[in-house]
C-alpha cells in the first residue's frame, strides 16, 4: 500500500464532501466559484475522453481535492474538475486542506509547499493513479504579467482599484485559458497514467 493509499483510506475518500456539499459549506468566493463552473464547457471529445480514463480497469474513478474557499486557483480549478467529474461518472470528494495537513504532507508542491488546489486520483478499488498541483504550466509561465496589472498601485489606498482589476481579470480571457488548460492538462495526466 503506497502513503498516498494509507493516509486516505477509502472509508476516509467516503468521508469527504461531493462538490454540492462542499458549495452548501463555503463561506467565501461562492459566486467566484459558480461563476467558473458555469463558464467551464468540456468539449464532446474531452467528455469522452475523461468517461473512458474513468470507466476503464484501472482508470481514474475516484477523484480526491484538497483546497480552501479563499484561494483563487481553487475557486478556478475546482469548479473545472467538477465539470470533468461530472462528465466523467468519477466519484469526487473535497477536504478543506487546512482541516486535513495529514493527507496535504504527502502531497506538497516540490516536497515543501502546501498548494491547492491538489487533485489526487484513485481507481474504483483505491489505487493510487497520479496527482495534479495548484494550477497549469501555461498559469505559471503567465502569472508575473498578471501580477505588472498592479504596478504603481498602493495595496492601502488603491485596494478598490485593484479588486476591479483583479475581478475583471478573473472573468476575462487569460483565465479562461488558464481553465482550459487545466482540462487539458489532467486529460494528458490521466491518458499517461491509465494506458
Amino acid at each position: 500500500m503506497t502513503q498516498q493509499q494509507a493516509v486516505v483510506t477509502p472509508e476516509r475518500f467516503s468521508s469527504g464532501m461531493t462538490y454540492s456539499q462542499y458549495m452548501e459549506k463555503i463561506s467565501r468566493n461562492r459566486e467566484k466559484f459558480e461563476f467558473n463552473y458555469g463558464e467551464t464547457q468540456l468539449t464532446a471529445e474531452d467528455a469522452a475522453a475523461f468517461s473512458d480514463l474513468a470507466s476503464k480497469k484501472g482508470g481514474a474513478a475516484r477523484v480526491l481535492v484538497l483546497g480552501e474557499d479563499w484561494c483563487p486557483d481553487v475557486f478556478r480549478g475546482l469548479p473545472v474538475m467538477a465539470r470533468i467529474a461530472e462528465a466523467a461518472g468519477m466519484d469526487l470528494r473535497m477536504f478543506p486542506r487546512d482541516d486535513n495537513m495529514d493527507i496535504m504532507s504527502h502531497f506538497l508542491k516540490g516536497g515543501e509547499h502546501q498548494s491547492i488546489p491538489t487533485f489526487v486520483f484513485y481507481t474504483s478499488s483505491h489505487d493510487y493513479i497520479a496527482h495534479w498541483i495548484e494550477r497549469p504550466a501555461k498559469a505559471n509561465a503567465e502569472i508575473d504579467q498578471v501580477r505588472r496589472m498592479f504596478d504603481g498601485l498602493d495595496p492601502q489606498k488603491d485596494r478598490d482599484k485593484m479588486r476591479e482589476i483583479n475581478n475583471d481579470f478573473q472573468r476575462g480571457p487569460v483565465w479562461a485559458s488558464w481553465r482550459q488548460e487545466t482540462v487539458r492538462e489532467l486529460r494528458e495526466l490521466l491518458e499517461k497514467e491509465c494506458p
